[in-house]
């Protein structure tokens, strides 16, 4: 007599395909979003690395003097 665990279950066979779909297509999902936000923190930590060093190399603008009024 064959064992009936190692018989093929079609419905198991199409519930697990579905699940493997819905699984792939949630990974796809939070990749890209991960990459995303990868991506915008590079940006930002590039932009304020150029904005430190151009304002360390221009230097400080000087500030206007204001006269006192007199009474």
């Amino acid at each position: 007599m064959a064992n009936p665990w190692t018989k093929k279950n079609p419905f198991l066979s199409i519930m697990l395909s579905g699940a493997n779909a819905w699984a792939g297509a949630a990974r796809g999902i939070m990749t890209g979003q991960a990459k995303r936000q990868q991506a915008a923190a590079t940006r930002q930590s590039a932009k304020q690395v150029t904005d430190f060093w151009t304002a360390a190399m221009t230097g400080a603008a000087p500030k206007k003097r204001t006269r006192k009024k007199r009474p």
